[in-house]
């Protein structure tokens, strides 16, 4: 990818992502992506300072990402919990370069206020939606339990852990069909 004119900025995100869903995040250097867009070594240090603050931008965009989607799925008229865990599971499998550096705080700048901010939503969406549907005000365990086994899937198929159990079909709907099976339904939402 050579970067001729335009938004610099996202497309030294976007060789990011690139890297990161092929290689890791340990594969991320600055000077390699400017490289890549072709700039100077010093272009992306402009825009992030340095590798932990182009991952604190990523991990901002993922958890942007991510309270889009289940805002969304809070927003259509019946939400299940396992609905939210399908859709996080969706994010995972179309956002690998996001999903790999967001719950690695030991990569980017953890106090960041975008960060907080944005960590916060997306926390903030999941624990609520978990109190409405279970009706109960300390349902941390739910919403861990949940978490967990959402987490754990996408992680395990993004790492190809599951290509013979899954072989052809969506990850996330099968997610779904595991989660009906591992969870009693907390009810749903009805606007």
């Amino acid at each position: 990818m050579a970067y001729h004119h335009g938004d610099l900025r996202r497309a030294v995100l976007d060789a990011a992502l690139e890297v990161i869903a092929a290689d890791g995040p340990s594969a991320i250097s600055l000077r390699d992506l400017a490289r890549r867009a072709g700039v100077s070594h010093a272009a992306p240090a402009h825009h992030f300072k340095d590798k932990a603050g182009l991952l604190t931008a990523i991990a901002i965009e993922g958890n942007e990402l991510l309270a889009e989607s289940l805002a969304e799925a809070i927003a259509e008229d019946r939400t299940r919990l396992i609905d939210l865990g399908v859709r996080y599971v969706r994010f995972a499998m179309r956002h690998p370069g996001h999903f790999a550096v967001m719950y690695r705080p030991d990569l980017y700048h953890r106090h960041a206020p975008e960060l907080i901010t944005a960590r916060e939503r997306t926390g903030k969406l999941l624990r609520g939606t978990v109190q409405l549907l279970t009706g109960d005000q300390s349902a941390r365990l739910t919403q861990l339990a949940a978490w967990s086994a959402a987490h754990g899937f996408a992680t395990l198929a993004l790492a190809g852990n599951l290509d013979k159990t899954i072989g052809e079909q969506d990850p996330a709907e099968l997610f779904r069909a595991l989660a009906g099976v591992m969870f009693v339904d907390h009810g749903t939402i009805e606007s």
